[in-house]
């Protein structure tokens, strides 16, 4: 890739994983890749209004019809254009789950299909935009990479790669605008290898996903005031997953702990744990994200901190398995 975006951790911050992409690096991409952006009435909520009207005969809006986008878009892909499919994180991994696994798993189109507002953004809509299955679902299907970032310049990063590889992604954007930052200075991102971002000690090893890397910096920092030194590891793609990045993390600490906006079930969580069991690994192994149960309606750190998501609760969990 020759013509790469500047990386300004502050700009991409304040414009969020949804405005990073959409409303800069779509469009500075545009030219290079020909691209095809399509989305279910999307257009305004993840930031595309620029490029709509930048590029007009490269952009479709199908209106709330997920799984009409998702076979105009393996129709276009599949005549050979570089294709940018958006809808709600939701709908495009529940409402669209069979288009996605025939089209993109078993056809193979290599497609980039970018799930907007996953765990709790949608915050006041409710249960039925809140996505916390999508990460379970999505990496069950074989072909698909999923990848999951951690604030919004690593957003970018992701979205540069999946342009350069051929094969169908799935990009998870998570968190609001003023997004926290994790990645301070311009790194290389390669989806294939996780990356420890926080190496302070082997009192736990911490595996995070998504806005929760931000939260997991947090509740380290916490930690260390009172002596427990951890290690941060940014699981940023879950499928394919390190295996043997997380087998070496896990192997020399007492305390294994998983932490994602994203249901219990089917996350890092259970990855990490199968992981774990394959290989015969035998520690303690401590998921905290959200239990199986459907929320209440809030605005978006009162759902982190009634999930047990907040730094605070995050801290307590933690050193109650530390005993």
């Amino acid at each position: 890739m020759e013509n790469k975006m500047k990386f300004d951790p502050k700009v991409l911050s304040m414009l969020g994983q949804n405005g990073a992409i959409f409303g800069s690096a779509v469009c500075h991409y545009h030219d290079e890749y020909k691209l095809k952006v399509l989305t279910s009435d999307m257009a305004y909520g993840a930031g595309l209004s620029r490029y709509k009207t930048k590029y007009p005969k490269d952009f479709y809006d199908v209106g709330i019809a997920e799984q009409n986008l998702l076979g105009i878009t393996a129709g276009l892909a599949s005549e050979g254009y570089k294709c940018i499919a958006t809808a709600q994180s939701c709908f495009l991994s529940m409402r669209s789950f069979e288009q996605v696994r025939q089209y993109m798993g078993y056809m193979q189109f290599p497609a980039i299909l970018i799930g907007i507002n996953s765990g709790f953004s949608l915050t006041y809509f409710g249960n039925s935009h809140y996505a916390l299955e999508d990460l379970g679902l999505m990496r069950l299907i074989p072909n698909l990479v999923v990848l999951s970032p951690a604030d919004a310049g690593e957003a970018v990063k992701a979205f540069e790669t999946a342009l350069e590889l051929n094969e169908p992604v799935y990009i998870r954007l998570s968190g609001t605008i003023n997004n926290p930052i994790v990645y301070k200075e311009d790194f290389a991102y390669d989806y294939r290898t996780a990356n420890v971002i926080y190496n302070k000690g082997e009192d736990a090893v911490i595996l995070a996903t998504g806005t929760m890397v931000a939260q997991s910096i947090k509740v380290a920092d916490s930690l260390a005031r009172e002596g427990i030194n951890v290690t941060i590891i940014d699981v940023h793609c879950l499928n394919p997953i390190y295996e043997e990045t997380i087998i070496a993390a896990v192997t020399n600490t007492p305390l294994v702990v998983t932490v994602e906006e994203h249901f219990v079930t089917g996350g890092i969580g259970t990855a990490v744990s199968d992981i774990m069991v394959k290989s015969g690994i035998s520690k303690k192994l401590l998921k905290i994200g959200v239990a199986d149960h459907f929320s209440e309606v809030g605005d978006y750190n009162y759902l982190l901190d009634i999930n047990g998501l907040s730094v605070e609760k995050i801290v307590t969990a933690i050193k109650k398995n530390l005993r």
